[in-house]
């Protein structure tokens, strides 16, 4: 018995083979911008973080002497001595 394929089923075949294989290929493009953009917005992040950890290590050597720890404990925490009267004047 001679089975023969016709011409439509190949056409078919071809064009369910393309199909599913543009179907992959969009699929892993659209995956990989998104991995791009997380890779962009990490760097973005990693930068911010760096350049944070940057100002807190120019800051604690700064903290090191005492003049600069007792002027930055009256600044940011408004501490004084027990004697002393300390008025604050804020700027808006």
């Amino acid at each position: 018995m001679n089975i023969r394929l016709g011409k439509r089923f190949w056409i078919g075949a071809t064009a369910i083979i393309v199909v599913f294989t543009a179907f992959v290929v969009v699929r892993n493009l659209v995956h990989a911008v998104k991995i791009r953009r997380q890779i962009s917005q990490l760097d973005r992040e990693k930068r911010a973080f760096e350049h944070r950890i940057a100002q807190d290590s120019a800051l604690l050597e700064r903290l090191r002497y005492d003049d600069y720890l007792e002027e930055y404990a009256r600044e940011h925490y408004r501490m004084q001595r027990r004697d002393e009267h300390v008025y604050l004047i804020e700027e808006n």
